[in-house]
């Protein structure tokens, strides 16, 4: 079974972690990671790499794009330790192949139905086949695109921030969600690896097998360049080759689009970075809107939203009450280099903007909800937003002027807009010199 590495010679293990699988990317033996659920569909999709072992390799052995084995025992859903054929027969398994796919279409039940489905959808690939080798029950299966494969952008060594490649901007990549043909709500996982990859030996070829006497490098090695016996030190230690430094996954949700959203593109305009100064927060960052620079076509759209927390370390340097996150949007009354945000009802650039997920909101009830980050959902009472938490109808205490009593995290709005035009915006808590977005 998969457990050891070149840094976890002894095979420990934390929470369902599998640590080959970590720090080995990519990886091709069966995983946990690749468990299929009854709730939940599996989200292959998300096989995006960035490494120095070509992309053709990478793609071509992403299980978007080839299907897996796995070692399953007596029941259908009893899975053996074994990662290779011959040792799974040796466990008394059998040697399964898994189809990986997207979603599965359960409410289409026949071949030409989904036939169809894949003609009418050209973003997607659609095919009729069952989900596993030992099964004869075929489903109309919606396959995981192609994975995304690139070089990393180039930044200083030893400097986690700025690329080259995004001048002025941590280095970043962006993710055009895929396409779901059901039109379902979608509960999604992403991972996020930093890894460190280093080429004095081929990191393809090296496993726990050669730790030890069998390492191709030492620590601390001292090579004699001089030729007569004082050599210099290196200071070299193996654990930190080729190896995982952070593993981090994160839970958020797809939701379907409105039918007024139908052909266009959607920008998520969201907030990064945690509550606390630079030295206090890295290698995160501190507050900032991303993208922080957004430039968009009249008929693209806008989701303006955001999710924090009540949860963070205390003690770190912050506006409003100690260990919570809180953030607004509001308009700059001036450019860039200007701290001070137009009052509501004068900010012109709401004027330019509705909202597709509320239609019965006016460009002011927009911009109060998101000024109040959700705690007023507009001026007035309306269809959408009640009397008590609207501005005029405020049954509820007064909002806190640090917005300590709004919401960690707001939904926002998708928005459109009437016309071409620009808008400079700040966070009015998050506006401290040490720790500003």
């Amino acid at each position: 079974p998969s457990h050891k590495t070149r840094q976890n010679a002894n095979g420990n293990r934390r929470g369902f972690e599998c640590p080959e699988e970590r720090d080995y990317y990519p990886y091709w033996q069966p995983t946990l990671q690749g468990n299929y659920d009854k709730d939940s569909q599996k989200t292959a999709w998300l096989d995006a790499a960035y490494l120095g072992q070509g992309c053709e390799k990478v793609i071509k052995n992403s299980f978007n794009t080839e299907d897996k084995y796995r070692c399953v025992l007596n029941k259908y859903r009893d899975y053996g330790m074994s990662i290779t054929k011959d040792a799974c027969e040796l466990e008394g398994g059998s040697w399964v192949k898994f189809t990986s796919y997207l979603e599965v279409l359960d409410d289409i039940t026949n071949k030409d139905d989904c036939e169809a489905k894949n003609k009418a959808t050209p973003r997607n690939t659609i095919i009729w086949a069952p989900l596993r080798s030992d099964s004869t029950d075929s489903k109309c299966i919606v396959k995981a695109p192609r994975a995304a494969c690139g070089t990393i952008p180039f930044t200083r060594v030893n400097h986690l921030g700025n690329s080259f490649l995004h001048a002025n901007n941590a280095s970043r990549f962006e993710w055009d969600i895929p396409h779901f043909p059901s039109g379902s709500a979608k509960r999604c996982v992403v991972r996020v690896r930093y890894n460190i990859t280093t080429m004095d030996y081929d990191p393809s070829q090296t496993s726990s097998d050669q730790n030890g006497d069998n390492s191709p490098v030492t620590n601390d090695p001292t090579i004699d360049v001089f030729e007569n016996g004082n050599g210099l030190a290196l200071a070299i230690n193996t654990a930190q080759f080729g190896r995982t430094f952070q593993d981090r996954s994160h839970i958020f949700q797809i939701l379907p689009r409105l039918k007024s959203m139908s052909g266009k593109k959607i920008h998520n305009l969201n907030v990064r970075g945690q509550r606390g100064n630079l030295a206090q927060n890295f290698p995160s960052v501190e507050y900032d809107f991303v993208p922080d620079k957004l430039t968009v076509k009249q008929d693209d759209l806008v989701h303006i939203q955001w999710a924090g927390i009540n949860t963070n370390v205390a003690g770190r340097a912050g506006e409003g009450k100690d260990g919570t996150d809180r953030n607004n949007f509001v308009e700059l009354s001036g450019d860039p280099d200007t701290s001070y945000p137009y009052i509501l009802s004068k900010a012109p650039f709401w004027n330019n903007v509705v909202s597709l997920t509320d239609p019965s909101s006016s460009g002011h009830d927009i911009a109060i909800a998101l000024a109040s980050s959700g705690y007023f959902c507009g001026k007035a009472a309306s269809k959408t937003c009640p009397a008590g938490m609207s501005v005029d109808g405020n049954d509820r205490d007064a909002l806190q002027k640090q917005l300590d009593n709004a919401p960690a995290s707001y939904f926002g709005h998708v928005i459109a807009f009437k016309g071409p035009g620009q808008v400079y915006y700040m966070c009015t808590r998050n506006n401290n010199f040490t720790n500003r977005s």
